[in-house]
């Protein structure tokens, strides 16, 4: 039956654009599923096309082409019925007078389910553009965790979005196509969906570096001829060695894609030929055994590089990934990269959690490369759970970009963990609460200390104590997403008592170094302090002191009336150093800290604290005194002026120092001082003392001056 025919039949305004892509859509459908299933995918087209009747997308297609090419790519990965029709509805809801009622009243429950989860995905609106990410990925893993199927038509619909992404204006096409390759490819590769994967990143990369992309697309079209000929050559000598021995398989070569050739030249600095001489081959056979007999017979035609074996048969991938891999010396010394695999295992690579969601499957969490991602999901839940959106997407950034290694348990279980994870970290990946009551760990049954970085293949035991708790400095080493995620959710979650016990240690203890005492204070005074600092009880006062919010040497000068000078005259309160309310606080000359630096306080007599960057050199002159220094940090929405130091490398010509002080001026900044450091014949280093809000106000105002055509160098240095 020609569905799509009928289809067109009823519905008027036609385009053969449409028509095209409506029949490939049933044609594949066709290909692997009953009749009832596509008459439900027939329905919910008819009723997502009158839905979307006189709509049209920014390249002037009708709208309901944008549903229904996302159908057909997931048509081509095979998904069942209700995730195809879920693709045709996804923006009705979002984009039309139709509720989901409607659509659950038509379609069912399930589909009504998806359609609400992906379309959730697009109604979040932020403040910034830092939250808007994080909270767009937060909601997508949760709609992840109730039915994976909802990633798979984002996925799907991103797809079709970047296909299509030349109707957006340049900014906007920028920023889909940063969000791209950050978000939706990695997503894609976690999921083992490599073939969605290598397009996303491949238009991600086209639209977000365009002449960078043009450059490398026409250098390697020059080369392709070339290239072609080797690859076809070696191809045939691979098939016929197969032949020769008996054994049925295929061998495909295959070309490197433009954007893994840009990320191999930028993350190891190589040039485009040292990258580009790199030739893959796939050799698919029926049968696990046969893998194994086909690596030794191309071991036997090419010497292998040692050490670029991987088993990821024996020990398959985090998404479900498996094949055997092996980097050989072809002809001339030319690199050869061989995977060998089965056709299961191929359709795995190429589909992954979307590989066994055939329309028929039983039981669809049972699926290897499913059930991994489902694990990897359920992780995110305890995650999610605690903190914010920006938090939660630096925790799943870890496990978006893997670089694993494979250590063992004392039973031989193989554990896989991201490269530099330490054994707490290991701790925490077995059982939370394995991590919470770890004391000591073994590697290759030898003790080590908990911050040892594990390597591939060591076997690690954890060794629990029953009264044991995390250590709140473990969070300084681990990497993993679930054990930072545990060790500050305990901190979190410390018992108020024990740091209102802390607290009010620290403050007796501070007050006894000033010749006074919790007693001393008395009662009239405490309740003074406490109203002027908008606390409502000792508690919390002492609360904060135990967790860290508030310092105790500057709490106890502030509850005394003590300022630098010896008076006991209440000094101003600072509105910019959380913390220091009562304190004379000033700001190092040194190295001039401006909001958003990394910065740190020394108690400084007859100055007060005096504020530094980390950076600065002077305080090496203050290590022999830690006592005096004091973690501090800035408060929030600060509304005055800084003074920062800056250092302009011109070009030496008559009036390049007005430019340069009228370009500031045009970044809303006041220049407070200026000299010449030195002058030659070619270049002058003019030093500004400007007044800035914070380190963003002055990144503009750098990168304003930076812009100019006669600045060789604008720089800011620590002292």
């Amino acid at each position: 039956m020609d569905y799509a025919a009928s289809i067109l039949a009823k519905i008027p305004g036609t385009s053969s654009r449409r028509d095209r892509g409506l029949r490939r859509l049933f044609e594949k459908l066709e290909s692997y599923m009953p009749a009832d299933h596509i008459e439900q995918v027939m329905h919910a087209y008819e009723f997502g096309a009158a839905a979307h009747q006189g709509q049209t997308r920014l390249s002037g297609e009708p709208f309901i082409s944008h549903p229904v090419a996302v159908a057909k790519e997931l048509a081509d990965m095979h998904m069942d019925a209700q995730t195809i029709a879920a693709a045709i509805l996804h923006d009705v809801v979002e984009d039309t007078p139709t509720t989901l009622d409607n659509i659950e009243e038509q379609f069912g429950q399930e589909i009504a389910a998806l359609v609400d989860g992906v379309s959730k995905l697009d109604q979040i609106r932020f403040h910034s553009r830092a939250e808007a990410q994080a909270e767009s990925l937060r909601k997508m893993m949760l709609a992840m965790i109730e039915d994976i199927r909802v990633i798979l038509v984002k996925l799907a619909d991103r797809l079709h979005n970047m296909q299509t992404l030349d109707a957006m204006p340049r900014e906007k096409q920028a920023r889909i196509a940063r969000e791209t390759v950050e978000i939706y490819a990695p997503i894609a590769n976690r999921l083992g969906i490599n073939h969605m994967k290598v397009d996303l990143e491949e238009l991600g990369f086209r639209y977000l570096y365009p002449f960078r992309h043009r450059v490398l697309k026409n250098t390697l079209k020059k080369s392709k001829g070339n290239q072609r000929q080797i690859v076809k050559k070696i191809s045939e000598g691979l098939q016929k060695a197969l032949e020769t021995e008996g054994i049925e398989g295929e061998v495909v070569g295959r070309e490197k894609h433009l954007y893994s050739i840009y990320k191999k030249m930028a993350e190891k600095k190589r040039l485009l030929s040292d990258v580009v001489d790199v030739y893959g081959f796939r050799i698919v056979v029926n049968d696990v055994n046969t893998c194994y007999q086909v690596l030794g017979l191309v071991h036997g035609l090419y010497k292998p590089m040692p050490g670029r074996f991987k088993d990821y048969i024996a020990i398959p991938r985090l998404n479900g990934y498996q094949s055997l891999h092996t980097t050989l010396f072809g002809p001339k010394g030319l690199p050869l990269e061989v995977q060998i695999r089965t056709v299961e295992m191929d359709r795995v690579a190429e589909s992954g959690v979307a590989a066994h969601w055939q329309y028929k499957a039983e039981d669809k969490t049972s699926a290897t490369p499913q059930r991994r991602a489902r694990e990897w999901l359920t992780h995110l839940v305890e995650i999610q759970q605690s903190g914010s959106s920006e938090e939660f997407l630096e925790s799943v950034k870890v496990d978006l970009f893997p670089d694993k290694i494979y250590v063992f348990t004392p039973k031989g279980d193989i554990m896989p963990l991201p490269k530099g994870s330490t054994t707490v970290d290991f701790a925490y990946a077995v059982h939370t609460a394995i991590g919470d009551r770890c004391v000591a760990a073994k590697v290759d049954r030898h003790l080590v200390p908990l911050r040892t970085q594990l390597q591939n293949s060591q076997t690690v035991e954890i060794i629990t104590s029953r009264g044991a708790k995390p250590n709140p400095n473990w969070v300084t080493f681990v990497v993993t997403a679930k054990a930072r995620s545990a060790i500050r959710q305990y901190m979190k979650n410390m018992r108020s008592s024990e740091s209102i016990d802390l607290g009010k240690r620290l403050l007796d203890r501070s007050l006894k170094d000033l010749g006074s005492s919790l007693r001393k204070v008395g009662k009239i005074r405490m309740r003074e302090g406490l109203d002027e600092l908008a606390l409502k009880d000792t508690s919390e006062l002492f609360e904060q002191l135990g967790m860290g919010e508030r310092l105790a040497p500057l709490t106890a000068r502030f509850l005394i009336g003590v300022n630098e000078e010896g008076d006991t005259e209440p000094a101003a309160a600072s509105l910019v150093i959380a913390g220091t309310e009562g304190m004379v606080v000033s700001y190092a000359k040194c190295c001039y800290p401006i909001p958003g630096d990394d910065v740190m306080g020394y108690l400084s007599s007859g100055r007060g604290v005096v504020i530094h960057r980390n950076c600065c050199g002077n305080l090496i002159n203050f290590r022999k005194q830690p006592e005096k220094w004091l973690a501090i940090s800035w408060e929030k929405d600060i509304d005055r002026d800084f003074s920062s130091q800056v250092q302009v490398e011109t070009e030496s010509r008559t009036g390049v120092l007005a430019e340069v002080a009228a370009k500031i001026a045009d970044s809303e900044s006041n220049i407070e001082q200026v000299a010449v450091l030195s002058r030659h014949e070619d270049c002058s280093t003019l030093t500004f003392l400007l007044q800035v809000k914070d380190r963003t106000h002055l990144a503009k105002v750098m990168r304003n001056v930076r812009n100019m055509q006669n600045v060789m160098r604008v720089s800011r240095d620590c002292a």
